[in-house]
């Protein structure tokens, strides 16, 4: 995968997110290559759940 589709697919999971949990923000979402691990930090903070659940909850 080239960082043009993990860059789409990733905007199809932001905007997902975003719908389901409106206290995330353009900068929670922000994503820098090499720093996933920090997103879903992020992510998991703001909303309180794993990224597990989180991602079990937009599919």
């Amino acid at each position: 995968m080239n960082s043009t589709e993990i860059e789409g697919n990733w905007n199809i999971i932001k905007g997902k997110l975003k719908q389901q949990y409106a206290d995330l923000t353009d900068d929670d979402l922000n994503y820098t290559e090499g720093k996933e691990d920090e997103l879903w930090g992020r992510i998991q903070k703001k909303v309180g759940k794993t990224k597990e659940e989180i991602l079990s909850g937009i599919k």
